[in-house]
């Protein structure tokens, strides 16, 4: 939350934000605040996307618990930033960053992964660098 936002939870774009200048015309204002509702939409929904994907990254470290699998899976991993960057090029946006945005995704998975391991009696034994 923030104190543009009322308290409710989502960053609303500030008219004040937009530039008091006089050669900031009133379409410009318009615009700015279209596209920055966009941004706050797509925010969101980023929020929700990764929301789902942790709670099938948990049900996979549940599952590799129970079957006292290594929590990583160095192979797919690999393959996984291979993939992500070639989508990354297809779509325009640099793979470096695309790595490093699943990489701290990575992180969050192996910090999940280990600790329902250690939950499970598994002691949470990586056999490997990160996992999925």
């Amino acid at each position: 939350m923030s104190e543009r936002d009322g308290g409710a939870g989502r960053e609303q774009a500030d008219p004040r934000d937009l530039g008091q200048a006089a050669s900031v015309g009133d379409s410009a204002r318009a615009e700015l605040l279209r596209l920055r509702s966009s941004i706050d939409n797509l925010d969101a929904a980023l929020v929700h996307l990764l929301a789902e994907r942790f709670k099938c990254t948990q049900q996979v470290g549940r599952l590799k618990a129970a079957h006292d699998l290594p929590p990583a899976d160095p192979a797919r991993e690999v393959a996984q930033i291979a993939r992500l960057r070639r989508l990354a090029e297809d779509a325009h946006l640099d793979p470096a960053f695309a790595e490093k945005f699943l990489n701290f995704i990575i992180e969050e998975v192996v910090r999940h992964h280990r600790a329902i391991a250690d939950e499970n009696g598994n002691g949470g034994g990586d056999g490997g660098s990160r996992a999925r």
